[in-house]
């Protein structure tokens, strides 16, 4: 029986989240505090998380995975079409050849562009 991603990832983050607390009772009843109580019960829950809940965290990484690459194959789909489309837009480019026209062109000391008439 086939799982939705949502579902898979709501369980995984609420088991997370109840031995974070049951580590937090647990050491609270063995009598740390303060930051203690929390550091401990962070290292604690994310042992426990990485050796009991391996087997969610595959399927939400292979779904993820799926999904990664079907957008990344659009994307390369796209990218490659962008590139042809460039490509038929400006064929001078390619050949390293650009034509300027002498009298259209505004030189950094130049007031103001006039076309057609010298500098007097």
């Amino acid at each position: 029986m086939k799982t939705s991603a949502l579902r898979t990832t709501f369980v995984y983050t609420s088991a997370r989240i109840i031995m974070f607390g049951a580590s937090v009772l647990v050491l609270f009843w063995a009598g740390a505090r303060g930051l203690l109580l929390l550091g401990l019960a962070l290292i604690i829950s994310a042992l426990l998380s990485y050796v009991l809940l391996n087997k969610q965290r595959t399927i939400i990484a292979d779904k993820l995975n799926g999904r990664l690459s079907r957008v990344g194959s659009k994307a390369s789909e796209f990218s490659k079409r962008l590139n042809e489309g460039a490509a038929l837009e400006d064929p001078d480019e390619d050949e390293g050849e650009v034509n300027v026209d002498p009298e259209h062109v505004v030189t950094p000391d130049a007031e103001e562009p006039v076309l057609g008439f010298p500098k007097a």
